[in-house]
């Protein structure tokens, strides 16, 4: 197997006029062009020849080729039409890489991981278009794809969400929503000078270890996550004010508060100063109080 050559920033170059290729805006395309940070990424993603890496918009091939010298198997998928016969040349010298011509957003993961690596859980890695960082990663949560950890590049201020806590600006709903599903560990930062072309934010890499179970036990999820959404709809109102859009839910106003008031914290606290832990003794005293009304 061929050493990776793409983190070369003149290796790239002539790929990309020997394919008479654009960069897409609106596919957020960015090439990372730095041979450290790939392999920052493999190793924060510690994968060995045990692995099945799926990756998530594999561009040119770039990462792709420093993945498959580290794992057993690697299916990328991507979207982009014009990148396969690119992706075809820069990879014909890796047999372990499968490339699937898909959108993510609308393919069955957890069947391609099940029919791909037998139901055992993968590693993804990506280098996330930004503008589709978060329903990318909450899929993959949600629709319970087998899967050990995932290790991303994203925008640096998404990154300093995931990991952040409560009381910090940067704390909301996809704090909780990722650390509900992971434990976040933020592996290194990444300038624009490490891509073709240069983006206009400085990027993180950061990755996500699944738990083997939620660090909180709540009897509805989804409630758990309405709550967490209308907490942090409105970030500056309080908590019994941004809880007012469950009444649509069947809610009613005391039942609200006196959920809050469960908190100890009183009245006027507000979503961002709430733990996960608080929100999952919200969410189980109003699902109690939901159970009751419908006996």
């Amino acid at each position: 197997m061929a050493e990776p050559s793409l983190g070369n920033p003149q290796n790239t170059i002539e790929i990309l006029k020997k394919h008479r290729l654009s960069f897409k805006k609106r596919y957020g395309q960015n090439f990372l062009i730095d041979p450290h940070v790939l392999d920052k990424i493999v190793a924060a993603a510690e994968i060995t020849k045990e692995d099945m890496v799926l990756e998530i918009g594999p561009g040119i091939g770039t990462l792709t080729q420093y993945l498959a010298k580290a794992a057993r198997k690697v299916v990328a998928v991507e979207i982009d039409a014009s990148l396969i016969p690119v992706l075809a040349d820069t990879l014909q010298e890796y047999p372990n890489v499968k490339v699937i011509h898909q959108d993510v957003l609308k393919l069955d993961l957890k069947e391609l991981v099940e029919k791909e690596n037998e139901g055992r859980p993968v590693k993804v890695v990506a280098n996330l278009p930004y503008y589709i960082t978060t329903p990318i990663i909450m899929g993959l949560f949600e629709k319970e794809v087998p899967m050990e950890s995932m290790t991303v590049m994203v925008q640096k201020e998404v990154a300093d969400r995931m990991k952040t806590g409560p009381g910090s600006k940067e704390y909301g709903a996809l704090s909780l929503a990722v650390q509900y599903y992971a434990k976040p560990y933020l592996a290194a930062n990444v300038p624009p000078n490490c891509f073709m072309p240069r983006p206009n934010v400085g990027s993180a890499v950061i990755r996500l270890t699944r738990h083997t179970e939620p660090p909180v036990e709540v009897e509805d999820e989804t409630l758990l996550f309405q709550i967490i959404r209308a907490s942090f709809h409105q970030r500056r109102k309080t908590l019994a004010n941004g809880l007012k859009t469950l009444r649509e839910s069947g809610f009613t106003k005391e039942e609200i508060e006196e959920a809050i008031e469960k908190l100890g914290r009183g009245s006027s606290v507000r979503g961002e100063a709430l733990t996960l832990e608080e929100f999952a003794v919200l969410a189980n005293e109003l699902s109690r109080k939901q159970e009751t009304r419908r006996m």
